[in-house]
This record gives structure tokens, sequence and C-alpha cells, in this order.
């Protein structure tokens, strides 16, 4: 039962956290190019991104 949270602190937090910088990433450029491309699509798919990201930040740091 708790032989899974183990292997996850000790072999998947880091990717975990590199993933989700990397969607945060993604979703900060859609938001900032969506005035460039005159898209209002970008935003809201940058800002669902940014949802994700957020949701998902706290569970990883709380992986000490």
């Amino acid at each position: 039962k708790h032989g899974s949270y183990l292997r996850v602190v000790c072999c998947c937090r880091k990717k975990c956290l590199l993933f989700n910088d990397v969607v945060l990433i993604v979703a900060t450029l859609h938001t900032g190019f969506s005035r460039r491309a005159k898209s209002f699509e970008m935003i809201l798919v940058g800002r669902f991104l940014e949802g994700i990201g957020a949701g998902r930040t706290p569970h990883y740091s709380m992986l000490m």
C-alpha cells in the first residue's frame, strides 16, 4: 500500500515538477502571444493550462 508512495517520492518528484513547469511555460506563452496573434482562443487555452498547472503544483510539493 505504501510502497508506491515511496517510489513516487524517490524517483518521480523532480520529473513531475519539471513537467509541471513546462505546462506553465506553455500556458504563459499562449497567453502572452495571444495579443500578437489577435486570438481570443489562445487566452482561453493559456488560462486552462495555467489552471491545470496551479492545481497540480501543491500535490507535488507536498511529497517530501
